[in-house]
């Protein structure tokens, strides 16, 4: 609340000017690929969803998909905000604007934009069995915990013995994470003049 005071301009522009000049995307299919739980990674998927069923979801989960959102698919903060406020039952203005801003390095305190979320590193720490994945991403339901984080890198007859066809019963993923991470830190370093790396 403090912030918005002195920053009415919060929900709108990075306290952080250099930010203003991210080479942000401008992909309409990734983000309704994200605000639809259909990105083909199952920790953001199933945030996701439960976002769009309950109005709720668990802070970690919150950084994860918003760390996907900015960085892997390089679709601006203000979009995953706008989307937070229209489906959020504890939306708030303030600790709306400076979470979104706090994830996508250009608020006060921010996360660096150089520390990017690992959502299957993420998945794997805080979901451990997998039954979170499993609850939200039914189609998932009887694939293993080894490959439930990472349906892609499952072998051919894990998929078909738990009744995944990547592709038509659940999406592969709309972005390669290595890639995604890379361009993201690429951009960062076009609009701070260098960076570092950092994964998480």
């Amino acid at each position: 609340a403090y912030l918005l005071w002195h920053h009415p301009h919060l929900p709108d522009r990075p306290l952080r000017a250099e930010f203003a000049r991210m080479p942000w995307r401008d992909d309409a299919a990734g983000l309704r690929a994200w605000t639809r739980g259909q990105t083909g990674v199952p920790i953001v998927d199933a945030g996701m969803r439960q976002l769009w069923q309950t109005g709720w979801m668990h802070n970690r989960v919150r950084m994860i998909v918003g760390s996907f959102l900015i960085k892997h698919l390089l679709i601006r903060w203000q979009d995953g905000e706008a989307w937070f406020w229209d489906t959020l039952v504890d939306a708030d203005l303030a600790s709306n604007a400076a979470s979104w801003q706090w994830v996508a390095g250009c608020g006060a305190d921010a996360a660096p934009f150089f520390r990017v979320f690992n959502p299957v590193l993420q998945g794997t720490k805080f979901d451990p069995d997998g039954d979170y994945v499993r609850r939200w991403v039914p189609e998932l339901t009887r694939l293993d915990a080894r490959h439930v984080h990472a349906p892609w890198e499952a072998p051919e007859a894990a998929l078909a013995a738990a009744g995944v066809r990547l592709g038509a019963d659940y999406p592969r993923p709309v972005v390669d994470l290595a890639a995604g991470r890379t361009r993201a830190l690429e951009a960062y370093r076009g609009i701070s003049g260098g960076g570092q790396r950092s994964a998480a």
